[in-house]
């Protein structure tokens, strides 16, 4: 097991949980509930940590990670849905109306 990622925000941890399962890749959160525990342990050390499972897999995850962090990852651009003609915010990933991703 090796340590993928360590974030503060949780919200994002799971997404870039979310992203990496949806390659296949096992993951596992740790320290989801250490946050109380801040003021007896170091604020950093409760932060929420992301480990992949299998550590052949941990460069492949890792690119995963990388991607979705990258600045380049966002275009700045709305775009329209091909599947219903629906109007969205460069920062959706699938159409707000009908689930479909831009690409498909």
């Amino acid at each position: 097991m090796k340590l993928l990622h360590t974030e503060e925000n949780l919200f994002l941890l799971n997404n870039l949980k979310n992203i990496v399962e949806n390659h296949g890749i096992e993951t596992v959160i740790k320290n989801e509930y250490l946050s109380g525990g801040v003021g007896e342990v170091p604020s950093l050390e409760a932060w929420p940590e992301l480990w992949v499972l299998d550590d052949s897999k941990f460069d492949e995850a890792m690119s995963f990670v990388r991607d979705e962090l990258s600045t380049d990852n966002v275009s700045g651009e709305d775009w329209s849905c091909k599947g219903c003609g629906e109007s969205n915010a460069s920062s959706f990933e699938v159409c707000w109306q009908c689930q479909q991703a831009p690409k498909d």
